[in-house]
């Protein structure tokens, strides 16, 4: 087991794609699987890699992270085209995709808990953080990631941890357990940009405030900055926090080649990432960190940033574009105020 790392992929995936003559326009684009799939086949001989034939969430699942309207709602789609809202299509196979999507994260969740891997990468789409627990929102339909952590709480876990570095900040998720102190989700996301949610107030509600950490980064953040978040909020959050279960909503927007926001993280900086989180889990837990698949629409980095991501796993060699640069004093007010923030938050653990 703890030379295995499990991925989840489906050719059902493909299918999502945008409805019309204008096909192949959106960013959220069937070839975004193929350079995910390149990318972490490429970092793994074939006896490393155990393949977990991806199921259909049930409604019992997908219910645990969204309200049954729109479970039944989100159903009335299949087989149809169209726009859930300006961002987010739909397509005959859109409904079976997203459904499969999420069954396939709760796959990759039972492979970490039961054993049959210490790492798992779920290569899914369509993409899930913003979906909300009543509405689809930002190309996502079901919030792959929820309802994964949602399973492992209903299997058992005790706590589980969501890191999200999408360059977007995961409203849907942070809606969704908001007010729950069994799981920890921290953003790390461009600010200003959409949604226009994840400032550094946004702490959690209830028995939740303190399991939500927000570390908003100006524009143009690189390698240096995520590093430093990474050693200074997120992995301090982390080990106090003492998570069963790590989940990532992984992502990789925040790539400077990305056309969709304005950071300047390298493939490099995401490998630096994964070591950190992977050393943050407690000592007592081997492995059980998992991946899923969020954003990046530059072909091209999100092959090579995904390879790095699963070379990190077991501290194998990734590209080096040697040592971070210092921060920048934009960079260290953000992540000075994000300090603060969550020193003041009672410890969950």
């Amino acid at each position: 087991m703890e030379n295995t790392i499990a991925v989840v992929s489906d050719p059902l995936f493909v299918e999502h794609r945008e409805p019309g003559p204008e096909s192949g326009g959106h960013p959220e684009r069937p070839e975004r699987l193929a350079a995910a799939r390149s990318g972490f086949f490429s970092a793994l001989p074939p006896e490393r890699v155990t393949v977990l034939a991806p199921r259909d969430a049930s409604n019992d699942e997908l219910g645990r992270a969204h309200e049954p309207a729109y479970v039944e709602e989100l159903s009335r789609i299949a087989g149809r085209r169209g726009y859930l809202d300006a961002d987010t299509y739909y397509a005959p196979a859109s409904y079976a995709a997203a459904v499969r999507a999420a069954g396939g994260c709760v796959e990759m969740v039972d492979a970490l808990l039961g054993g049959r891997a210490a790492f798992g990468v779920a290569l899914v789409r369509p993409p899930g953080h913003h979906a909300r627990p009543g509405a689809a929102m930002g190309f996502c339909l079901v919030n792959n990631v929820a309802v994964a952590a949602a399973h492992a709480r209903a299997s058992g876990c005790e706590r589980v941890a969501i890191v999200d570095w999408d360059v977007h900040h995961g409203n849907g998720t942070q809606e969704i357990f908001y007010s729950d102190p069994s799981v920890l989700y921290v953003s790390l996301h461009q600010s200003p940009l959409y949604p226009g949610t994840g400032a550094r107030g946004e702490v959690g509600a209830r028995d939740g405030v303190g399991a939500t950490v927000n570390v908003p980064l100006s524009p143009g953040a690189g390698d240096a900055a995520y590093i430093a978040a990474m050693d200074r909020i997120v992995a301090p959050a982390i080990a106090d926090f003492a998570p069963d279960l790590l989940l990532v909503s992984a992502g990789y927007d925040a790539h400077e080649r990305d056309p969709l926001a304005a950071m300047c993280l390298t493939a490099w900086g995401y490998s630096e990432m994964t070591r950190r989180l992977v050393a943050a889990v407690p000592g007592g837990v081997t492995g059980r960190v998992g991946v899923v698949l969020e954003g990046g629409y530059d072909l091209t980095a999100l092959e090579e940033s995904v390879m790095a991501t699963v070379m990190a796993f077991d501290g194998s060699p990734a590209a080096t574009f040697g040592l971070p640069l210092s921060l920048d004093a934009r960079h260290e007010d953000d992540l000075r105020l994000a300090e603060k923030a969550r020193t003041q938050r009672p410890n969950r653990r």
